[in-house]
């Protein structure tokens, strides 16, 4: 069986000690606020997201890029001179042209490296609901599964990947296209928060509007007992946009009614943190429908 090797990118929101434990590489998106440009790492190295959520409350309007072809190909090639195999896990094709970008560096390296395998999966996920795919994918690579066997694991599984989540501001979502003005002037006002969450095609889909964010969040945590299937054996993934309090509250919240085998936490980082803001929350688990 060929060595092979995961990769994924920054909008996973990988925790770097899971990348460094699985020795999975986590490809690096560029986003800019105050006037300055960063690439976003697991290890925070350039902005930590403490410091990213401060700017956005002060009133910077942030900006991504999307990981371009030439990216991918500087941390892909490497990989391959090594002999070994490439399995990357790639940002939902429903939210971004990442995923192209990808395929086209792959078409270019494959005349180089014909005789090394390139296996691209669309995650249709976002943030920790592709880490939970990746994570364990990692899993399987580690207990001797084969690139086929962990690519095939993920295609049947990202279909019940549930990821859902709210947001505290609805603006941001204005601003990238996904809720209109009105919308969000008028949830402002009677503190309407959105429930929602990413559809079979890997894009955001409302299902809920509800008043006052302790709602919202008790919404999101009994999605897991009305979706979630085998939940004990599960690890479940919270994530958030730099509201600690709230994202502890939920871990205990579902570790107290689920009983899951873990639950891992992270922030959201800057790249998705752009356009869901500062206490932005969300959980990701294995359900029997999307």
């Amino acid at each position: 069986m060929s060595e092979y090797k995961i990769f994924t990118d920054s909008t996973a929101d990988m925790p770097n000690s899971m990348a460094q434990e699985f020795d999975i590489t986590v490809v690096p998106t560029e986003f800019i606020i105050g006037g300055n440009s960063y690439l976003d790492f697991p290890d925070a190295r350039e902005l930590h997201p403490r410091a990213f959520y401060k700017q956005l409350r002060n009133g910077e309007m942030p900006t991504t890029a999307v990981i371009n072809p030439e990216r991918f190909r500087e941390y892909f090639e490497p990989v391959l001179k090594e002999g070994k195999d490439i399995l990357h896990i790639v940002f939902s094709s429903g939210l971004t042209t990442t995923m192209q970008n990808s395929m086209i560096a792959a078409e270019e390296l494959k005349e180089t490296y014909p005789d090394n395998k390139i296996v691209i999966v669309d995650s249709r996920s976002a943030s920790l609901g592709k880490t939970l795919l990746v994570y364990n994918a990692a899993k399987m690579k580690r207990d001797g599964a084969s690139i086929e066997e962990a690519a095939e694991w993920v295609e049947k599984t990202r279909d019940y990947v549930c990821g859902w989540f709210t947001v505290d501001d609805l603006n941001h979502l204005r601003r990238g296209g996904r809720v209109t003005v009105t919308a969000a002037m008028v949830g402002g006002v009677l503190s309407i928060k959105p429930v929602m969450h990413i559809s079979l095609e890997g894009k955001l889909e409302p299902t809920e509007k509800v008043r006052g964010r302790k709602t919202a969040i008790e919404t999101i945590i009994s999605k897991i007992g009305e979706l979630g299937k085998d939940i004990e054996e599960q690890t479940v993934f919270v994530a958030h946009g730099d509201c600690e309090e709230d994202a502890e509250y939920m871990v205990e919240e579902i570790k107290k009614r689920y009983h899951p085998k873990e639950v891992i936490i992270n922030y959201v980082g800057p790249v998705i943190g752009t356009h869901a803001g500062p206490g932005s929350l969300a959980v990701f688990f294995i359900g029997t429908e999307k």
